[in-house]
């Protein structure tokens, strides 16, 4: 046991913070700490780093607080660079603690290494370490100040919101360094992908109490819902024998023969250990299906040789999307998304090429500023408004799925936060059935609670989704394909985030669409060194274009045969699986074939694996006509 509190309680101003706690710290841990904003995070973290000290209590057994042995601890305060330290330039102020540690030479040489690796793993170059830290903005002061904290390697790495501060590059490169840190971390975050990616244990604070769940923040939210229906459950059955035992002693305990039989029942109630009552915040998912009101096409979306942007084209790119697809829109600031967005909305002209809809699309746009509403009518009253047929009691247990239940239907639309307004619109809008969904950046300023209930019913929708997002773990809830733009260009790909992030992490720093042309030139290459005989007949290439109209007409028999298959088995089944999107893409970038069936039986894997064959094959005679395997 590296730390350990026990029985500790912590108050301050005379409120009760956190009661009687038992936490513990073991090895090399890494603790998410979640909870509603003032459920003590950031007061256990200042406990931890003996800022605070326990309440004095006499009947505790014990100081509450024990460790193994000495153990150094370092947290990243809300003010990360003190006034006096920002005259000092980068270099002294991260360089303070290695003479402060007066290591040998040797020492002193990995110490600045570190220092290198971290700094330009931030996102700064060499150059900046003579520049004086009051020269950077905040965000950047708290990169530096935390390069400071991880340099220290403290026994117990204590860090509150992290990623505040950072860019999405910098996010994934402390995510890869904590998983690898050597020693024991406990930080606050509302990242929910971060949590998932560095915590091996997740503690909820809540009523002054810690629960502590074994594995990350996904497990830990599936773990949390099975122990509250177990709670509810024997909340109920408790509630029920009591009342059971009440009326037994109400009715007999005036008769003089069953005076003593009531007295047994009273006591036997009085005995009984109460369940405590779960606090009912858990969200309602949704479980079911959202089935728009109008099929629409087949194709909904069809962009060809669209030039998106302002004033000059940001991009080009041609793109056919699928009736049922959720594409998740990815890439830097300032790339296009919105524009792209506003685009095929129609409230953008394109620059060049066109966009057009499929026939009986009816759409649904959530923009930057969609939430920006104002009313004197409450949040009942408004919604009812825009949906006259339904009964007031339809309205209110559609907007209780919202998180709009009880009190809160009747709170003023003026009233709400942006977060709850945005929410608010987002009912609406899926009240109404589309059959496309346009939505830019819809979960930001949402609480988790929030987040996770709009997550739970994109999921359930079964109409078209194309969307911008910097919730990683929004997208990686949401997305079955995606939309990459970089710097180089517009890629689609067509699978999940973390299919994408782990396809990335291999190509060391270069870029994903970059390493799936190289593979592709690897198979080009590979056809060329094939012997004759082995062609089965394929003519020689004389020339780079007769090389070219061979390879696009063997993609173009490719495209057709795939499309044909699945035509044959769309009506059949649409549900898709990672796992065989996986293989077929696996098999793909190995050079293989994908086989049109599944290995299981089933109309639903053979959909599967000819979707993801059509995809490829799309993707293969696009590249190739655009030149790029040239």
């Amino acid at each position: 046991m590296l730390y350990q509190i026990m029985d500790g309680t912590v108050s301050a101003g005379g409120r009760v913070i956190l009661s009687h706690i038992d936490f513990e710290v073991k090895g090399r841990e890494k603790i998410g700490l979640v909870g509603e904003n003032g459920a003590g995070k950031t007061t256990l973290l200042k406990v931890l780093a003996g800022e605070w000290e326990l309440d004095p209590d006499d009947k505790r057994q014990g100081p509450g607080i024990s460790s193994s042995r000495s153990v150094t601890v370092g947290l990243l305060r809300q003010e990360a660079v003190s006034l006096e330290e920002r005259g000092r330039t980068v270099e002294e102020y991260l360089l303070k603690g290695c003479a402060q540690k007066d290591l040998f030479s040797g020492e002193r040489f990995a110490y600045e290494t570190e220092f290198d690796k971290l700094f330009t793993g931030f996102g700064f170059g060499k150059s900046e370490k003579t520049r004086p830290i009051a020269a950077f903005s905040g965000g950047e002061q708290t990169k530096i100040a935390l390069i400071r904290l991880l340099l220290a390697k403290p026994d117990i790495l204590l860090l509150d919101e992290p990623t505040n501060h950072l860019d999405m590059p910098a996010v994934e490169w402390l995510e890869g360094y904590l998983k690898d840190y050597g020693k024991a971390a406990v930080f606050v975050s509302h990242d929910r992908f971060f949590l998932d990616q560095t915590a091996d244990v997740i503690c909820e604070l809540s009523g002054g109490k810690i629960w502590r769940y074994p594995g990350n923040y996904t497990h830990y939210r599936e773990e949390k819902r099975k122990r509250l229906a177990l709670q509810e459950k024997a909340y109920a059955r408790q509630q029920q024998e009591l009342k059971r035992l009440d009326d037994l002693v109400e009715r007999f305990k005036h008769k003089p023969n069953k005076a003593a039989f009531a007295r047994s029942r009273r006591s036997i109630a009085n005995r009984i250990s109460l369940v405590e009552k779960p606090g009912g915040k858990e969200a309602r998912l949704f479980t079911g299906e959202i089935t728009p009101a109008v099929l629409g096409a087949k194709w909904v979306v069809e962009a060809k040789e669209l030039k998106v942007g302002y004033d000059k084209p940001l991009f080009q790119l041609s793109l056919r999307v699928r009736r049922g697809l959720k594409i998740g829109i990815i890439g830097d600031n300032g790339t296009g998304k919105t524009a792209f967005l506003q685009t095929v909305a129609g409230h953008l002209d394109p620059l060049g090429g066109k966009c057009i809809l499929g026939n009986r699309t009816v759409m649904g746009y959530f923009g930057q500023h969609s939430a920006e509403i104002s009313s004197d009518l409450s949040v009942a009253e408004h919604f009812h408004r825009l949906y006259p047929s339904m009964t007031e009691k339809e309205a209110r247990s559609v907007l209780g799925a919202y998180l709009f239940g009880g009190k809160r239907a009747g709170v003023k639309v003026d009233r709400l936060s942006g977060g709850e307004k945005a929410r608010l619109v987002l009912a609406e809008i899926l009240q109404g059935r589309p059959n496309l969904l346009l939505l830019d950046e819809p979960t930001n300023h949402m609480d988790i609670q929030a987040k996770e209930v709009l997550e739970s019913a994109f999921r359930a929708y079964r109409g078209t989704i194309l969307f911008v997002s910097h919730d990683r773990y929004f997208i990686r809830q949401v997305a079955d394909a995606l939309l990459i733009i970089e710097e180089d260009g517009v890629m689609y790909y067509p699978f999940g985030y973390e299919h994408y992030l782990s396809r990335s992490r291999m190509g060391k720093g270069e870029s994903l669409s970059a390493q799936v042309r190289a593979e592709d030139q690897a198979l080009i290459s590979g056809l060329r060194a094939v012997p004759k005989a082995e062609r089965h007949n394929l003519r020689e290439p004389g020339t780079e274009e007769a090389y070219l109209d061979w390879k696009l007409g063997l993609a173009e028999k490719q495209l057709l045969k795939a499309e044909q298959a699945v035509e044959e088995l769309w009506e059949g089944e649409r549900g898709r699986e990672e796992r065989q999107r996986e293989r077929a893409y696996l098999a793909w970038l190995e050079g293989g074939s994908v086989n049109f069936c599944s290995d299981e039986p089933g109309e639903k894997e053979g959909l599967l694996a000819a979707w993801e064959e059509w995809t490829k094959c799309c993707l293969e005679w696009y590249d190739i006509w655009a030149g790029d395997l040239r």
